[in-house]
């Protein structure tokens, strides 16, 4: 039944970078665009075991725009709190979907093994947010659609799903519900990337939801980053030390063994142990082979980069190289330094300072990795505080995500004059700078909108 009015609840991402989830709710239909993780600041993340203040159980869809953990990482709860909809995003999204929510509850259920092992949870019995139990009861709900074509959903509601860059699979979402538009960007990717094309730019919006995680900001050239990269790797290398990068699995990862390959190609850096400790990583890159239209890496380059790398899948390997002291690169999770396997690596080489953690993308607030950046000299790992003597590297213009000139451009597009404009999935300094941007260059006004919060559109 078609209402007058459409209720929007902001149940992630609002006020904060982390979590992205927002109800549509049409008063007949509820369709939920991004069931993501709360990240960082512990009193965010103790919401991910709450339960959000809807009824799940009357969700129809979830509508994804890209598989990372701060989009997809909450559907297990989702599912095991009575959702019993289709989950739909393209191909690549659901693939890495897939591998991110196995490899994340594969890692919950280790962490609490560990926990009550080693006794250092506060509970009486540590446990997972869910199980690899919970991943194969969610899997069965996606349903993967073909990138910039309307699919219908409901009665007078249809979606279409658009390239954004930022990973391997990742879109713009535009859902239109009885002839209104609601235009969620996700995560817009950069204009010149190393790995994806540039994202396309919606030409409609009435209701615009935006990004704003680099509001404010503003990136280097991925290229102007390379001589930088080239330095601290031969800087590091020389003084018998290892060079540790924090990485998401999908895709920085990827363009980060772009980088180090180039480099040994032209001879500019060591041929020293190179190392992609993430089986999430390792397959998301036969992901790569697959998706061609994605990206712009030919087989034959990903076949010869990869040759170059020692891919671990295993845990007991990890546990064998973490006490390795020869000079190595390593790549491993997570990117915020929020759990993964780089944390392995820490327990045991923070201590060295002729180490170097290298960060490469968006530490958010309360992160391990915002705190190393601002000069913490402890790191908490698997319950006990290690002394922290690595230097700390970070280099800019690597990020995913689009900064403020390209998010400014991205909506350049656009022709009419949206009704309302929401700028979420930033810290409040980033989504003010870009409200005073968008001000600025389109004399348009916007919100934003508070975690929890309900806005009704007419």
């Amino acid at each position: 039944m078609k209402t007058n009015q459409i209720n929007i609840h902001f149940l992630g991402a609002a006020g904060t970078v982390t979590g992205s989830k927002y109800l549509v709710d049409t008063g007949d239909k509820k369709i939920l665009i991004d069931c993501g993780l709360f990240q960082g600041l512990k009193e965010l993340r103790l919401k991910n075991w709450e339960y959000p203040p809807v009824n799940v159980a009357n969700i129809d869809a979830v509508l994804l725009t890209h598989g990372h953990m701060d989009h997809t990482g909450y559907l297990p709860r989702l599912v095991k709190q009575g959702f019993n909809g289709s989950i739909y995003g393209t191909n690549p999204t659901l693939d890495i979907a897939k591998i991110i929510l196995n490899d994340s509850a594969k890692i919950q259920e280790q962490e609490a093994e560990r926990a009550n092992k080693e006794g250092y949870s506060k509970h009486s019995l540590a446990e997972p947010l869910y199980d690899l139990k919970d991943v194969e009861k969610t899997i069965p709900h996606f349903k993967g659609i073909p990138q910039a074509q309307w699919i219908p959903l409901f009665d007078g509601i249809r979606a279409r799903f658009q390239y954004s860059g930022h990973i391997l699979g990742a879109t713009y979402i535009e859902l239109d519900i009885y002839g209104k538009r609601f235009v969620f960007s996700g995560d817009i990717g950069r204009t010149n990337d190393l790995l994806l094309y540039p994202p396309l730019k919606p030409k409609k919006a009435d209701i615009l939801f935006v990004e704003s995680t680099y509001g404010g900001r503003f990136h280097p050239d991925e290229v102007e980053a390379l001589p930088k990269i080239e330095k601290l790797i031969n800087d590091t290398i020389n003084r018998g030390g290892s060079l540790f990068i924090p990485s998401f699995s999908v895709e920085r990862a990827q363009l980060m063994m772009l980088i180090f390959w180039k480099l040994i190609k032209e001879n500019k850096i060591p041929k020293v142990q190179m190392i992609m400790d993430s089986p999430m990583g390792a397959n998301v890159l036969e992901l790569f082979h697959r998706t061609r239209d994605w990206h712009k890496l030919e087989d034959n380059e990903c076949d010869e980069m990869c040759s170059h790398f020692t891919v671990v899948s295993s845990y007991r390997e990890t546990m064998e190289l973490r006490t390795n002291n020869k000079p190595k690169i390593v790549i491993a999770g997570s990117g915020m330094l929020t759990g993964g396997r780089m944390l392995n690596y820490l327990e045991t080489q923070a201590q060295n300072p002729n180490n170097t953690l290298l960060f490469i993308g968006y530490q958010a607030e309360g992160t391990r990795g915002r705190k190393l950046l601002e000069g913490e000299k402890e790191l908490k790992v698997y319950g006990k505080w290690v002394p922290f003597k690595m230097q700390v590297a970070e280099i800019e213009g690597l990020s995913a995500h689009a900064d403020h000139a390209e998010l400014i451009e991205w909506m350049g597009d656009i022709k009419n004059k949206p009704e309302r404009i929401f700028i979420v999935h930033g810290e409040k300094e980033s989504a003010e700078a870009l409200q005073k941007g968008i001000k600025e260059t389109y004399g348009w006004n916007t919100e934003i909108p508070q975690l929890y919060t309900i806005e009704e559109i007419e």
